[in-house]
């Protein structure tokens, strides 16, 4: 061995730092494996085929340490308050091995809207707790409800015991289920996120008996650290200054549009967003939590400065937010927020369309700007049983400085999956008549916006219930330096169909329901796009004229 001290000192440092990244790399797995567990075992097509639910690892303090790439940003709100909501509500002496909790509430257990049923499970080494694993699923239930204040949106569940001292509390499983329309496939769907708790909590403690206990926390901290590190590293290259932006937002449920707006402040390596001035919470369920604008905000920031910048909470040290109590994007109770994901979209445009001088070329134009939710709910005359057929569509993606935007891709705070055709008519009462891409949606520039998604339903029984959430009706996504908006999102009923009022109708038998989604902004002039490229959108039917 050698006796020269500097050659130890940086031989542990090595050895230090490349431990880091083999855990960091184990903890990435490990939510990962908690997701296939997760989607393998749900019963719902919602969380099995659409992938609807994310998976996280948050350290004893309740930190994120790691969340899987395959869920939604907007998910890490309500995964981000449930652990704080427990640690406050119970004290460590209510919270022991072989513990489970459930929660769902925005106000009290730390969600951002009722379907997002979170199950977090304290995972304890020696008889310490040394780590929290959580997921988070949409149990798509609660169809067919009012949205003028939370009491009507669903089942609010602050964070109790699921599971106590390893015995299942079956009272707060039966007074849950007795609150669900589809109970079958609720009590399904639970047991799946159960399973998924039990894979990550074991595959923790297999790391602590590799690693040690102490070097599992220690490793922790030190990629909450890194993070942090370079997170203010990424937002020290933004120009200093002040940057504002103005955008509004409708929605089927609002009488008009909502002026929304942004102060960003970067002052070296860290930045402020003020979102003092914007409207106050409203008498429908697009008002945001703190949670959910929390999740919007990081999620825009990470996207815009280091994409690979582990996803984790020392992305969140360098950032303040301020946001009056109260207000549309920051909303008290008994604010309604079933629809929150629509206006955090419209959050993350706020922060694109202000950091656009800024940083103009790691910002998109604006994509179709909403997460277009189509809700089908009645009886199944096939099965004898109740349906609720839920499914988030996607749209166009904005165009970049160097490339066309995506189409037909969810965007932003939103991640899930197409819900496949045969999947659906296979499980609910409905006819896809139509699936595609719409031509001429999106906008055009340097480089063109993505294009819209066009789904037409058809209705096979009498008296389904359908609801229709989007934005970007009556706006339309924004291009940048030059480039062209992309097309509004739309509905098309039927002759004879009843028209929709505040998004909802009831659909009879053959009656036709198409969803167009919006498009994208484009980037750039539109007498700057390369000719081949012209011809091509020609060609694939992009374009027309």
């Amino acid at each position: 061995m050698s006796t020269d001290p500097g050659k130890t000192v940086a031989s542990a440092g090595r050895d230090d730092s490349v431990r880091t990244e083999v855990i960091g790399a184990a903890f990435a797995t490990l939510v990962e494996e908690m997701a296939g567990t997760l989607v393998r075992t749900a019963y719902s097509t919602n969380i099995k085929e659409r992938r609807d639910c994310t998976t996280a690892l948050f350290d004893v303090e309740g930190r994120a340490i790691a969340q899987d790439e395959g869920g939604s940003p907007v998910h890490l709100g309500s995964l981000m308050g449930i652990v704080q909501s427990i640690r406050d509500r119970f004290g460590a002496d209510r919270i022991a091995e072989g513990d489970t909790f459930i929660g769902n509430d925005p106000f009290s257990g730390g969600g951002s809207h009722l379907p997002d049923i979170v199950i977090t499970t304290p995972v304890f080494a020696g008889g310490r707790l040394v780590a929290w694993a959580s997921n988070l699923a949409h149990h798509a239930d609660f169809g067919d409800r009012g949205h003028a204040h939370i009491y009507q949106e669903g089942l609010r569940i602050p964070p109790v015991h699921i599971i106590k001292a390893g015995v299942m509390q079956e009272e707060i499983l039966d007074l849950i289920l007795l609150n669900c329309q589809i109970p079958g496939e609720r009590r399904a769907d639970l047991r799946a996120q159960l399973a998924a708790n039990r894979v990550g909590a074991k595959r923790f403690l297999e790391l602590c008996e590799r690693y040690g206990t102490e070097t599992i926390a220690r490793t922790g901290d030190e990629l909450l650290d890194y993070t942090e590190r370079r997170t203010r590293a990424a937002v020290a290259l933004i120009p200093d200054g002040e940057y504002t932006f103005t955008d509004v937002f409708d929605a089927p449920e609002l009488a008009g549009e909502l002026p929304l707006r942004i102060r960003i402040v970067v002052h070296g390596d860290e930045i402020d967003f003020d979102f003092t001035g914007n409207p106050p919470q409203v008498r429908a369920s697009v008002n945001v939590v703190w949670t959910a604008l929390y999740a919007s905000v990081y999620y825009s920031l990470k996207s815009l400065i280091d994409a690979d910048i582990p996803p984790n909470a020392g992305l969140y040290r360098p950032v303040t937010i301020i946001a009056p109590p109260g207000s549309v994007l920051n909303c008290e109770s008994p604010a309604a927020v079933n629809a929150r994901s629509e206006t955090c979209q419209r959050i993350v445009d706020l922060i694109y369309g202000a950091l656009a001088p800024a940083v103009p070329e790691r910002v998109t134009a604006a994509s179709n700007g909403a997460n277009t939710g189509v809700h089908f709910s009645g009886h199944n005359p096939r099965t004898g049983r109740d349906f609720l057929y839920l499914e988030t569509m996607g749209g166009g993606g904005g165009a970049r400085a160097s490339k066309d935007g995506l189409d037909g891709v969810q965007v932003h705070m939103t991640n899930t999956s197409n819900l496949p055709v045969e999947s659906l008519e296979s499980e609910y009462p409905v006819q896809i008549e139509a699936y595609e891409l719409v031509p001429d949606s999106g906008g055009a520039g340097t480089y063109r916006g993505g294009m819209a998604i066009r789904r037409v339903v058809v209705a096979e029984v009498d008296g389904i219930h359908f609801q229709f959430d989007t934005t970007r009706v009556t706006s339309q996504p924004w291009g940048l330096f030059g480039g062209e908006p992309g097309t509004s999102a739309r509905l098309e009923l039927s002759e004879g169909a009843a028209p929709l009022e505040a998004g909802r109708t009831v659909l009879n038998e053959g009656d036709r329901v198409a969803i167009v989604t919006g498009g994208a902004g484009g980037y750039g002039p539109p007498s700057a796009r390369d000719p081949e490229l012209l011809e091509r959108d020609r060609r694939e039917g992009k374009t027309t004229e």
